[in-house]
């Protein structure tokens, strides 16, 4: 007889959120990278810009932030490594964080800015005139 131990994986019988709203970011994403606590994002539309503020304590914005965007997707990357050595004793901690958003109909792409201040990175993106400005479309009737 054979002592191999089989795991099993669970999945939950919930479904991601990000599979049912493709916008939204999967639980995985809003994992926290500072001591248990989620980090916290917001955004806001006004004076013709869009802005995203995200908190991201102990983590070095020259160092470990990369923020991309592409096809009118603003992703924001921060990774946070932290060692602390006391009396011979060392605690590491790390982790990471990656957030995708849609930008905004007229975002303009080539001239977003960030910035980042006491631990509170900010990403302004100013917005223009959309390219092409809403159409109706006719509904025509069968026979």
């Amino acid at each position: 007889m054979s002592n191999v131990a089989v795991q099993q994986h669970h999945r939950s019988s919930w479904p991601e959120m990000s599979d049912i709203f493709p916008g939204l970011p999967s639980w995985a994403n809003l994992r926290p990278i500072f001591g248990g606590h989620p980090i916290k994002v917001e955004d806001d539309i006004r004076d013709g810009k869009y802005e995203l503020k995200a908190e991201i304590p102990g983590v070095d914005p020259d160092k470990d932030v990369d923020i991309t965007v592409r096809n009118g997707m603003l992703t924001i990357k921060a990774e946070r490594s932290e060692k602390k050595e006391t009396n011979g004793h060392s605690e590491f901690s790390y982790g990471s964080f990656t957030r995708t958003v849609a930008l905004p109909s007229g975002a303009d792409e080539d001239h977003i800015k960030a910035h980042c201040e006491k631990g509170v990175l900010t990403v302004s993106v100013p917005l223009k005139e959309p390219k092409s400005p809403e159409k109706h479309i006719a509904v025509e009737r069968a026979g």
